[in-house]
């Protein structure tokens, strides 16, 4: 039978080597790693923050006008400039698309027949 000092006399010495065996591997770890010189985050985003590039947002109401019309690919830079939209996304029924806002981007959303159903921004 164990006696209760010989068993945690057992468990120390265990732990004892385990320590001995990772603590030198932290050290190094640690050693290794350093620190970074001056180096800062990023400004974060601000909510309703002017903007200082020029015509970052989208209107739609400039090209509603287009609503019901059939839709051609020889319009879309037509459409995005006077949208002033920086990007321009097509969707068509059924299709998939991300749910990601963007400011700047307009979304031409077509019929089944390729009409223009409605123009939005985002």
């Amino acid at each position: 039978m164990n006696h209760p000092i010989r068993c945690a006399k057992k468990k120390v010495g265990r732990l004892a080597l385990l320590l001995a065996s990772v603590l030198p591997v932290s050290v190094l770890l640690v050693a290794c790693a350093g620190s970074p010189d001056n180096v800062s985050a990023p400004e974060p985003p601000t909510v309703g923050k002017p903007s200082t590039e020029m015509n970052t947002t989208c209107d739609a109401d400039a090209v509603q006008y287009a609503i019901g019309a059939p839709f051609d690919e020889a319009n879309v830079p037509m459409l995005q400039s006077e949208s002033g939209a920086k990007q321009v996304r097509v969707l068509r029924p059924n299709s998939a698309a991300t749910m990601d806002y963007r400011e700047d981007r307009l979304n031409i959303l077509l019929e089944s027949n390729d009409m223009i159903e409605a123009l939005r921004c985002g």
